[in-house]
This record gives structure tokens, sequence and C-alpha cells, in this order.
């Protein structure tokens, strides 16, 4: 019930935070293993969340595990979204947090939204390094307004 509700119960990345401001917080990763694939959402019927399922089964979330040994790996936070592809990551330099993938005035896009941090880090002195990745750390199934995103950009 609780992740109905926005309970995150699964192991999440440990991180410093190196500064925090009312409009973003810049965090220091420990390096970590990637599991990632990318892929071409019409494979799955256009569901751009399609790639997720490739890596359940890769750790064994949906039966029998799809990697080399096979065993088990447990499922952990943040699914990381980059372009069309899917990763699940651990790492990234700099978090904003936000109420949702859109926010809650529709008319306010993703992209405008990261352009204000871009601006916001620039202004303070971070030089930005890479695009930015849409962090999930709440099932589909979670109630849209009580899911924790976040955006993250590589800075230096």
């Amino acid at each position: 019930m609780g992740l109905i509700f926005g309970k995150i119960s699964v192991e999440t990345p440990k991180y410093e935070v190196i500064k925090s401001t009312s409009e973003y917080e810049i965090r220091k990763y420990a390096p970590s293993v990637v599991a990632e694939v990318t892929y071409d959402p019409s494979q799955f019927k256009g569901n751009k969340d399609g790639g997720f399922t490739v890596l359940a089964n890769y750790i064994g979330a949906l039966g029998n595990p799809q990697n080399t040994k096979p065993e088990k790996i447990a499922m952990t936070a943040p699914v990381i979204t980059k372009d069309s592809g899917e990763k699940i990551a651990m790492t990234a330099p700099v978090v904003t947090k936000d109420d949702g993938e859109e926010g809650k005035d529709k008319r306010v896009t993703m992209q405008e939204k990261v352009e204000k941090l871009r601006m916001s880090l620039e202004k303070d002195g971070f030089k930005v390094v890479g695009d930015f990745l849409l962090a999930r750390y709440n099932p589909p199934w979670t109630i849209p307004a009580l899911r924790t995103n976040e955006v993250m950009i590589p800075v230096e």
C-alpha cells in the first residue's frame, strides 16, 4: 500500500551534499555499477517505458533472471531516463526536486524547467557538462502527485 502513496522501499544511491539552495542541490555520488539498455520504443508498441521490462527481466524482477549467472539482482532506484532509452543508474552530480515529470501546470514543460535549472547553476558559477537525465524513484502505480522525480544535470 505504501508504494501507491510514494514510499520508496528499495535501495537508493548514497551521496554527499556539496551545496544546497532553494532551487537545486549539488551532490557527489560514489562510483557504482549501472545496468543500461537503449531501445527503440516502437519495439514496445510505442511504450516509452518498454526498456524497463528488459532491465526488469535482466535482474529477475519478472521471473528468472536473464543475466549470465543467472542470479536475482535487487531492484534499486532511481530509474534514469535519457532520450528514448531507459537506464538504471546510481550516479549523477546535480539533482533538483520536482513534483512530477511535467509538474502540476501542464503548460510548463520539462525542457523549460531544465533550462531554468541550467541558468541557476551557471549563475552560481557551475559549468554544465552534459545533458539532463530524469530520475524516477517510484513504480508507475504510485499516485502521480506523490512520486519522487528528479532532474539530474552533470556539472564541474
